[in-house]
């Protein structure tokens, strides 16, 4: 055994793919629900860490929201998120955690940032303002992570920043749901009721890079057994993208639905791409195994797992 791990959000898509891992099975892992450890109660989280010793800290943990929440909230989304983020890491520094792994958001990048969006440029440049108040609180616990290494070297505190994810354990309501889980269930529900058509937002020529959200959870359990490897911050990601057409593509060849598409340039499309530099990656000697169509059907399979029971 490694040892015993800490694991905050260990109910969300992120930490249920962490926990499901095999390499999971070396550690003794604690995750606790939010209604055991309240991360935004500082000497709740403080008496936890105290209580339980952890070898190992990953903060997985966060409230997060779509555009919509993020803009009528941007108050809870700041304090919420920077309470959890600082309650966790100091509580696990001033209690002699030595390793803590701080998952990060592509959101800290700035609005305007070029890409491929390599990890110096955070803090270059105005952040994008529908959820500023999130980015401005991942920001922040990254950047107490950094000052814990500059005062005592022999912390390991460093940060993962994926970028967008999907997989196991989405969420699949169309009103909260992201890009592919939703493609998912619109394409599932064409083929079921017949549709001809199915209609992409804009020209569907934007460009995203999702990585299968198993994919993350193995950079995490190896980053976990590698840290001292690992510098104060790097992007986990595929390195290459695909446009909107595409994951509907392959979306609709896997669900087996074969109509055709339309496209409504009224609507609004977002940024024209956003892609991951996967140097520092690289030069750590990890990258993810699954393809776009093997995730997908495995994704797609556990959608209807979801749906059916």
């Amino acid at each position: 055994m490694q040892g015993k791990l800490l694991l905050t959000g260990g109910s969300g898509m992120v930490g249920r793919n962490i926990r499901a891992h095999d390499r999971a099975a070396n550690w003794e892992i604690l995750a606790p629900s939010s209604r055991t450890l309240d991360l935004t109660d500082a000497g709740a989280v403080r008496d936890y860490i105290a209580e339980t010793k952890p070898d190992l800290v990953i903060h997985a943990a966060g409230r997060v929201g779509g555009i919509q929440a993020n803009m009528a909230n941007p108050v809870s989304f700041l304090e919420e998120n920077t309470a959890m983020g600082r309650n966790i890491v100091m509580a696990a520094w001033r209690g002699g955690v030595r390793r803590l792994i701080n998952l990060a958001s592509t959101c800290m990048y700035p609005r305007e940032a070029q890409n491929p969006l390599r990890e110096e440029m955070i803090l270059s440049g105005p952040l994008e303002p529908t959820n500023e108040g999130y980015a401005l609180a991942k920001i922040m616990t990254m950047r107490l992570c950094e000052y814990i290494r500059r005062e005592d070297p022999l912390a390991q505190y460093k940060t993962l920043i994926p970028c967008n994810l999907y997989g196991l354990h989405d969420t699949f309501d169309p009103k909260a749901s992201h890009l592919l889980p939703a493609v998912i269930h619109k394409l599932h529900v064409a083929r079921e009721t017949g549709q001809a058509e199915v209609e992409i937002w804009g020209d569907g020529t934007a460009r995203r890079e999702f990585m299968f959200a198993g994919d993350l959870a193995d950079a995490v359990l190896r980053a976990a057994e590698d840290l001292e490897a690992l510098p104060d911050a790097m992007n986990v990601g595929l390195g290459h993208d695909h446009s909107i057409n595409d994951y509907y593509r392959v979306a609709a060849e896997v669900i087996g639905w074969q109509g055709r598409f339309t496209h409504d340039l009224s609507k609004p499309v977002g940024m024209k791409q956003k892609l991951c530099a996967t140097d520092r990656q690289e030069a750590w000697g990890w990258q993810a195994q699954t393809s776009l169509e093997e995730g997908l059907a495995q994704t797609y399979q556990h959608y209807l797992e979801r749906t059916s029971s």
